[in-house]
């Protein structure tokens, strides 16, 4: 029990550390194109944090089941360098008696990556897509920052405001630039208003308006000497209407239960996914024990490039499956399973195969000197 708890201990801190880095990693390049897109307008600042945390059940799903393989090859591999291994192997561990011990935390791990799978992630998925519509039905004027050039409109209109007030009703120093399109729909050059403030107006049937007030408006085309002149003094531009879609519309965002009773070809090749989840935590933990004996002239890290490799091979092969599941080239009989006994026979052909091997040639050797 004192070695099992020892051995559970190095493998789950290593893989908390590994899933933690990784965790940071992928939440930072998605927390940077959000916040890009906040800096566009297209986001309100203030639903990032929420965004991001309704995203991590969904990359930790994925990150923890890699965060275990290379928990295992790092920290076997160490005891393995500084001859640990060697101890408990002449006090009796054999290979298959260190599987089984792993195989302990790596249920853990499957039950936790199981949760978020199957429970969790189709939450978060959900969430965020209702933060989302909810995000597209602001208008142009609600997700206004003083100070800052806006594009807007999918980059047809630029906008800029001096000061905001805190309610968010009025402006100053407005400054916005648009395209103008013909009738045929080509562009046929750009209008520009100017204006010392404005302010926000609901009419009766929904329609918004910005209304700016003691400004000019400019129109022509960039590169010639046609440009017009207008000066106003109350000027209405036409916020587009919000539209609020209250379905998601994700696959991804299907609570499990409704995916177990469906028939349609992709909400099984979806439930087929989320339950590969957790029984890749088992096959990888398999793959990984064998993996990580290595002779301590050769280093710890020997085997971990090409333990990564046959890892993204084999997640490369899910995803492959899953696509062609989709598409109806595979049917949900077969769906996803075969990749899972490819690698699952590879793990035992690395788990056996080598203390088999060496068994044989003990025996051999001891025939010889009879």
């Amino acid at each position: 029990m004192i070695v099992f708890r020892y051995l559970a201990r190095e493998v789950l801190t290593t893989m908390g550390a590994v899933s933690a880095v990784l965790l940071v990693i992928i939440m930072s390049g998605r927390f940077i194109k959000y916040l890009a897109q906040a800096a566009q307008g297209i986001l309100d600042p203030g639903a990032l944090m929420m965004i991001m945390g309704y995203r991590i059940p969904g990359f930790l799903e994925l990150i923890l089941p890699l965060g275990l393989f290379l928990g295992i090859l790092l920290s076997y591999g160490r005891l393995y360098l500084e001859s640990e291994m060697t101890v408990l192997s002449a006090t009796g561990m054999s290979q298959q008696r260190l599987l089984a011990y792993t195989m302990a935390p790596a249920a853990l791990v499957a039950l936790v990556v199981a949760w978020l799978s199957l429970s969790l992630t189709p939450i978060g998925v959900q969430r965020v897509g209702e933060i989302l519509n909810q995000q597209d039905a602001l208008t142009e004027f609600d997700t206004l920052a003083p100070g800052r050039f806006q594009s807007l409109r999918n980059g047809s209109r630029v906008t800029y405001t001096e000061a905001l007030s805190s309610d968010r009703t009025q402006l100053s120093g407005v400054f916005i630039s648009e395209k103008n399109e013909a009738k045929g729909g080509a562009d046929s050059g750009i209008g520009v208003l100017i204006a010392d403030k404005g302010h926000q107006e609901i009419h009766p049937d929904g329609s918004r308006y910005l209304i700016l007030e003691n400004g000019f408006r400019y129109d022509g085309t960039p590169g010639q000497a046609d440009y017009r002149a207008v000066q106003y003094d109350t000027y209405g531009v036409l916020l587009p209407k919000p539209e609020v879609s209250t379905d998601v519309g994700a696959r991804e965002a299907i609570p499990t239960r409704d995916l177990i009773s469906s028939d349609d070809i992709r909400q099984k090749a979806e439930l087929q996914w989320r339950i590969s989840i957790p029984v890749l935590v088992f096959i990888v933990t398999l793959i990984a024990v064998p993996l990580s004996r290595v002779n301590p002239r050769q280093g710890r890290f020997l085997k971990l490039l090409p333990a990564i490799l046959l890892y993204m091979a084999y997640l490369s092969l899910l995803i492959a499956a899953r696509g062609s599941l989709d598409k109806g080239k595979l049917p949900p009989a077969i769906g996803l399973w075969p990749v899972h006994l490819l690698f699952l026979a590879l793990g035992l052909l690395l788990a056996f195969w080598a203390p088999l091997r060496l068994s044989m040639r003990r025996r051999a050797t001891e025939k010889g000197h009879e």
